[in-house]
């Protein structure tokens, strides 16, 4: 069980736990008063449960196609304070959006499974979430952009060598880089991820770096201000 100030989080049966690149996604993913988000992938529900404290007018749907993780999440959701505005599908998200065409977000946002063509990680469940291919994300900005309204963006975080086949399928499907944060360990380190923001519409805007640690064990000023609002240590 991880406990968050408002809402607890129970992990159990779900292959990928709650990470560095959930929170941050959760804390950072922006819109305007948004009334409309869905959360692709969304494991144990933590950055669905993020979203809706943060924006208190907003329904959230949540996807998910691991059958335990997908029972977790609808659990936790169930004992949050915002269960009347959190709907768990236990579908992929294809099925899930072809089943309702007509569906439309004014926020997008995923932590998706990354590692392109490369070796399966041992275990069926942690597989699936952690390994895809090529095909995995050429789906899914393709979906993304038929289900996102005309002022709507998404949210992904990834690492470089796979934003880098993000970016190039997004102007594929009509969608243009927003804005890229770049996330990095330390002041002096290189980023090892990518934070894209991805609209139908949007001007572009300059690039951000976001440094989790100040020194070794010691968080970042940044860090600690976006995620202490959920985090008690904070």
């Amino acid at each position: 069980m991880f406990r968050f100030k408002q809402f607890n989080v129970d992990q159990t049966g779900c292959a990928m736990k709650i990470n560095t690149d959930g929170v941050l996604l959760g804390a950072l993913a922006d819109a305007d008063q948004p009334k409309t988000i869905l959360d692709i992938g969304t494991g144990t529900g933590v950055i669905a449960l993020m979203l809706a404290q943060r924006f208190a007018d907003a329904k959230i749907d949540a996807v998910e196609i691991d059958e335990p993780a997908s029972a977790t999440a609808g659990h936790n959701f169930a004992g949050s304070p915002f269960a009347d505005r959190l709907n768990l599908y236990a579908d992929s998200f294809e099925s899930y959006l072809n089943n309702h065409p007509g569906r439309k977000y004014d926020l997008i946002v995923s932590n998706p499974p990354f590692y392109i063509n490369s070796l399966e990680s041992p275990g069926a469940k942690k597989s699936l979430a952690k390994h895809t291919d090529q095909q995995f994300f050429e789906t899914l900005i393709e979906t993304v952009a038929k289900h996102l309204v005309t002022i709507g963006s998404f949210w992904v975080i990834l690492p470089l060598e796979t934003a880098q086949l993000v970016k190039g399928l997004s102007s594929k499907h009509g969608l243009t880089i927003k804005k890229v944060i770049n996330v990095l360990s330390y002041p002096d380190s290189e980023p090892h991820r990518e934070i894209l923001v991805l609209t139908l519409n949007g001007e572009r805007e300059a690039d951000e770096q976001f440094v989790i640690y100040a020194e070794p064990k010691i968080y970042s000023e940044r860090y600690e201000q976006v995620l202490k609002p959920f985090f008690t240590i904070f």
